[in-house]
């Protein structure tokens, strides 16, 4: 079993930046991957970037590619993911999910999820 927990969300202002975090806990053989994904109100949740947990090759959208950076600490067993130059359409809760066999944007690649933590941009 696997759990993944979210920290770090907040509010801030256009061109702000965050740093939000995943902890990641329990059985890590199981996990080749973990990924970021956002859901915003009313929209269907959305790939943001990912990375594979022992190699840390790392893969982006478009929308994230040169705004935000995936990242790990595999002593502390935590996903960073941090976001530079945020817009008011990255508000959204943002969740880190796990998956067991690739790296991939689509959610239902992913077995494992946290509960999400919400950040909000505003002009």
């Amino acid at each position: 079993q696997v759990r993944l927990h979210e920290s770090g969300g907040g509010s801030v202002q256009l061109g702000g930046s965050l740093n939000i975090s995943c902890k990641v806990s329990g059985d890590l053989s199981t996990v080749f991957a973990v990924g970021w994904f956002r859901r915003a109100p009313g929209q269907e949740r959305e790939f943001v970037a990912a990375l594979t947990w022992y190699a840390g090759h790392t893969y982006y959208s478009d929308s994230a590619l040169d705004r935000f950076t995936v990242s790990r600490d595999k002593e502390k067993y935590i996903v960073y993911l941090q976001m530079n130059n945020l817009k008011p359409d990255d508000t959204a809760v943002y969740y880190c999910a796990a998956a067991p066999h690739s790296m991939t944007e689509v959610p239902g690649d992913y077995n494992h999820w946290g509960q999400g933590t919400q950040v909000t941009v505003s002009w």
